[in-house]
């Protein structure tokens, strides 16, 4: 960087944290300007030369303008809150009204410009948050096809895990929103999840990741999946931020009604539950049958150590529960009917000029661009496109009520209520498909590194709203163990 103060405040800036930006806004040592100056040169020495990171598909051009209104507003009346002048990036199915495009990856949507905020972009601008940008992404968050890497997209190309680019699965779909956070492109981030996009990429890239109840966040304005279990949620190096991001994300939303479901939480500082001693007496269940065996050995070793740290935190660890329906006949079936019905929806809100209304148009010009849309095929686009549409298909309902009964009933809450537990604890994102199909809350925190590198996250799991039960189990192991460290980056030569 030219900017002489701006250079000798860069090694801060790794690993800076809402609080650590707040102080130094306070004082007047940086300002938000300089704060999206300093990100935007990382990004630009990292993301798209040197090491290529690839995690970021566009950058708002409005981005400075903003941060400097909000420096003069904070002179002039002080700061609205936490987030007041952040630099937050956000996942590219998020709809933003301003000079940045909406695509979900696809070249389809790549001109699509959203008519207005969803409600997520909404809250973060009224939080007085800077949306620094856009992140790549598993196309069709990876409801596209069979086969695809997690973190590819037709539009962006492939995201790349900055702890091991090339060597290392970024984890998916929320895979640029992972990555760019870990290698401090932003200060927090936005991802979604609809079974394991946000768990995923957090744990692959040594996050803090929070995967909410549905209903928690508004999914109004999210270029969706399943409105059975599709959630935005935060992406951040410490538990900490992610509390305060949830915070300013979770609201009753009148246009979707899921939310009016969340009561209280909707106003709740998310923060009040840091408790360093938070796993003191607190029950865990480890859920290892159908779940470790997925594991190398290195990596199960890092989470049996992480087992071992829970108990020295006085947790009371029951080993070996049994969830009953982890060997249960699981389908993707609802989420294959409800993906035309949703997207068909979102398609046609688009501003007129663009000319992909339903899925079928989708379908079609990827065939008709087949070179750079369809290199891994769309397998998964036509078999929803082959459903009604109408919801009504004996499958589809069958499905529905076997997938809520399986994940609740026989799943989280009855090995939650089986063994009096707080939480049940999976390995990185391996547990995400019973919580996902319930809509019940995850939340996953660095537990370590392979010999070789690769991060491995520790995920708790509980039920419906149980987000003021999970967050101080996670900070607890956070500040206990402190296992995150920055990833090293390389420049060009």
């Amino acid at each position: 960087m030219k900017n002489k103060r701006l250079e000798a405040l860069s090694n801060w800036l790794i690993e800076a944290t809402i609080s650590d930006i707040q102080d130094k806004f306070a004082t007047s040592e940086i300002t938000s300007k300089d704060l999206v100056l300093m990100y935007l040169d990382r990004i630009s020495r990292f993301d798209y030369s040197g090491c290529s990171i690839n995690s970021i598909l566009e950058v708002n051009p409005e981005a400075l303008h903003i941060a400097a209104a909000l420096d003069k507003e904070r002179k002039e009346k002080g700061p609205r809150g936490p987030l007041h002048g952040i630099p937050v990036l956000i996942k590219d199915n998020i709809d933003t009204h301003d000079k940045m495009h909406t695509s979900a990856g696809s070249l389809a949507l790549a001109n699509s410009v959203a008519a207005k905020d969803s409600h997520v972009a909404t809250m973060l601008r009224e939080a007085g948050a800077i949306i620094l940008g856009k992140t790549n992404m598993t196309e069709w968050a990876n409801f596209m096809t069979t086969g695809m890497p997690t973190g590819y997209s037709s539009r962006g190309g492939q995201v790349l895990n900055p702890y091991g680019p090339g060597k290392f699965e970024v984890g998916g779909s929320s895979a640029g929103s992972g990555a760019s956070i870990a290698a401090n492109f932003a200060t927090v981030a936005v991802g979604t999840e609809t079974s394991g996009s946000i768990l995923s990429p957090a744990s692959q890239n040594s996050l803090v990741g929070i995967k909410p109840t549905v209903g928690l966040i508004s999914r109004r304005g999210i270029i969706p999946i399943s409105h059975s279990q599709d959630t935005a949620g935060p992406m951040t190096r410490t538990v900490k931020d992610a509390a305060i991001l949830l915070t300013s994300l979770a609201s009753k939303d009148e246009q979707d009604p899921i939310t009016l479901t969340s009561g209280e939480l909707a106003t709740t500082d998310f923060s009040q539950f840091l408790d360093l001693n938070g796993l003191n007496g607190a029950r865990i269940g480890i859920a290892r049958e159908g779940y470790f065996d997925y594991l190398s050995e290195e990596k199960r070793v890092v989470m049996d150590q992480a087992i071992e740290k829970l108990k020295d935190l006085g947790a009371t660890v029951i080993d070996h529960v049994v969830i009953p329906s982890t060997k249960a006949d699981w389908t993707h079936d609802v989420l294959t009917y409800e993906f035309k019905t949703d997207l068909n929806a979102y398609l046609q809100t688009l501003d007129p000029s663009i000319s992909i209304r339903s899925l079928q148009d989708v379908i079609e010009f990827n065939l008709k661009h087949e070179e750079r849309t369809l290199r891994y095929g769309q397998k998964l686009l036509e078999e929803a496109e082959a459903t009604s549409g109408t919801l009504i298909e004996t499958t589809y309902i069958q499905a529905l009520e076997k997938d809520i009964y399986m994940s609740t009933e026989q799943g989280i809450d009855y090995t939650l209520l089986e063994h009096m537990l707080d939480a049940i604890v999976f390995p990185n994102n391996i547990g995400a498909g019973i919580p996902a199909k319930a809509g019940y809350p995850s939340i996953t925190v660095p537990a370590g590194y392979t010999p070789e590198g690769e991060p491995v996250g520790i995920t708790f799991t509980g039920t419906a709203y149980s987000e003021p039960t999970l967050i101080p189990l996670a900070y607890s192991f956070e500040q206990a163990t402190k296992h995150r460290i920055p990833p090293v980056l390389h420049e060009e030569k």
